[in-house]
């Protein structure tokens, strides 16, 4: 018998200063809700486990840290066949800094936040009709902000003002069958539960996961 309740993986690991167990239940409750059977992995070995190919999303909350070439060709493969990627701040877009791969898939690498946690700034909604963003307004925020490395392949949903450069908030790309969402927002759990926050992000990895009856044969 197929179960047809999409699968999602949670990664928990990495520096702890994001509180990425928070965080992670907090994605984890979203996804429950949105009917995904959510698993916790701590354990980064577990991307080489063949039941990865039945996992219809996986969202890192593993800030810098480092993974084995073994479990990163496995990932990568897997998002190539269609498993999506989500994730947020830090824990996906300032993962395994080592790994140019990962970064490619992700689609940015963080590279500073001046000012850290204590920067009050603009998040600017490119395109409200977008069914990622459709109904949402700007609005303010204070925590960090993120300048980043980013793929001019990305499609952004939102943006910032750094000076005279306009930089990527949250965006989707491709990799290869795989889609994947990126926030950089999420510096730390009240972040993440802010309810204009939170909506994109949840948006986000319903969009990414891999759609029921796209399952790898």
């Amino acid at each position: 018998m197929v179960n047809s309740q999409r699968q999602a993986w949670v990664l928990v690991g990495g520096w702890p200063g994001h509180q990425p167990e928070e965080v992670a239940e907090i994605q984890a409750e979203d996804l429950q809700q949105e009917g995904f059977r959510v698993e916790i992995v701590r354990d980064l070995e577990k991307l080489c486990d063949p039941a990865l190919m039945d996992v219809d999303l996986v969202v890192p909350n593993w800030t810098m840290g480092e993974i084995s070439s073994e479990a990163l060709r496995a990932w990568l493969s897997a998002v190539r066949s269609g498993i999506g990627v989500a994730g947020l701040h830090g824990g996906m877009g300032d993962a395994f800094r080592k790994e140019p791969a990962y970064q490619w898939m992700v689609g940015g690498q963080w590279v500073a936040h001046p000012g850290d946690s204590g920067v009050t700034y603009n998040v600017h909604i490119v395109d409200p009709s977008d069914p990622l963003t459709e109904g949402m307004e700007d609005f303010t925020v204070t925590t960090e902000q993120y300048y980043m490395h980013v793929d001019p392949a990305n499609r952004v949903l939102a943006t910032t003002q750094f000076d005279e450069v306009i930089m990527p908030v949250a965006w989707t790309k491709t990799f290869g069958q795989g889609r994947i969402f990126y926030c950089s927002l999420g510096h730390s759990p009240d972040i993440v539960k802010r309810p204009d926050v939170r909506s994109l992000i949840r948006r986000g990895m319903v969009y990414a996961a891999r759609s029921q009856g796209e399952a790898a044969l």
